[in-house]
């Protein structure tokens, strides 16, 4: 049997308590797993994984790693449990080429930038699971492209996301705005929004935005968007919204889908918390 070409996604994952709680961004995030197709595998390229090189997880089991601080024992305690691919990491590495990607066969896992959303999204645990790294040395246009080459994986039935946040200023975060934006977070990304959904190669330009250094003070939850806007110009389409909205002012929980309309935000209720007797750029969110 053939497998069906799978969409794409970008999801704002936010605070690691998303993945324990309810919210409109979690029922959005659960809503779009029983939307798709059942993937035969999944590729994400997470935000909590930035190195000094392009390299791909490869183990058959990989390991739930808890990569924050700070939290309460019940995050701690999530495990998820999901297989890896290494024969999915093969294919990644050969469809890339000549762009080289290093196999990772012990060193890495998933983090919870993967399985804080895959526990929403997958609850089961029972799609294998592999990640990208992002390599922090290469532009941004390096990284636009190699989306783009990872289109031939959704025709043979892998689920490709990227997780970080659009505008991710940890240093600028309000308390007191646990469900909305500073006026330059909504006006960074409305103008990725208008990329994405019209010009997906567009993103680009913002890093020319007035906001862009308010809105991306480093790039590693930023770069994970460009993954999708690869596929979509790929793909000639543009992506669609799955939810948006804030978090402390200084954080966008925008999400966005590829080739599968209509998913469509679910709940209410603002995004997960922080805790706030650690300094939020000590929590690794």
């Amino acid at each position: 049997m053939t497998a069906p070409t799978m969409p794409a996604a970008f999801i704002g994952h936010g605070s690691p308590m998303n993945a324990i709680e309810q919210n409109r961004y979690t029922e959005s995030w659960r809503a779009l797993g029983a939307t798709m197709p059942r993937p035969r595998a999944i590729v994400v390229v997470s935000a909590h994984w930035y190195i000094n090189a392009t390299a791909v997880t490869a183990m058959p089991r990989p390991r739930t790693i808890h990569d924050f601080y700070g939290f309460p024992p019940e995050l701690f305690a999530v495990d998820y449990p999901a297989q890896g691919a290494p024969e999915v990491a093969a294919e990644l590495a050969e469809i890339v080429k000549p762009t080289w990607v290093g196999m990772d066969e012990d060193s890495w896992g998933l983090d919870h930038g993967t399985w804080s959303v895959l526990a929403h999204m997958f609850p089961q645990a029972d799609i294998p699971v592999v990640q990208l790294s992002i390599n922090g040395v290469k532009p941004f246009d390096y990284h636009l492209e190699l989306g783009a080459k990872l289109a031939s994986l959704r025709d043979s039935g892998v689920l490709v996301v990227g997780s970080g946040n659009v505008v991710h200023n940890l240093g600028g975060i309000d308390w007191r705005l646990t469900d909305t934006g500073f006026d330059w977070a909504q006006r960074f990304d409305e103008a990725a929004k208008e990329a994405m959904t019209s010009d997906p190669d567009a993103v680009l330009r913002l890093q020319n935005s007035p906001d862009f250094r308010a809105a991306v003070p480093t790039p590693d939850h930023f770069i994970p968007l460009l993954y999708l806007a690869g596929l979509a110009g790929a793909s000639g389409r543009p992506a669609d919204v799955l939810v948006d909205g804030y978090a402390y002012g200084s954080l966008s929980m925008t999400a966005y889908t590829l080739d599968l309309p209509g998913a469509g935000a679910h709940g209410s209720g603002p995004a997960g918390e922080l805790p706030q007797d650690v300094p939020p750029d000590a929590t690794n969110v």
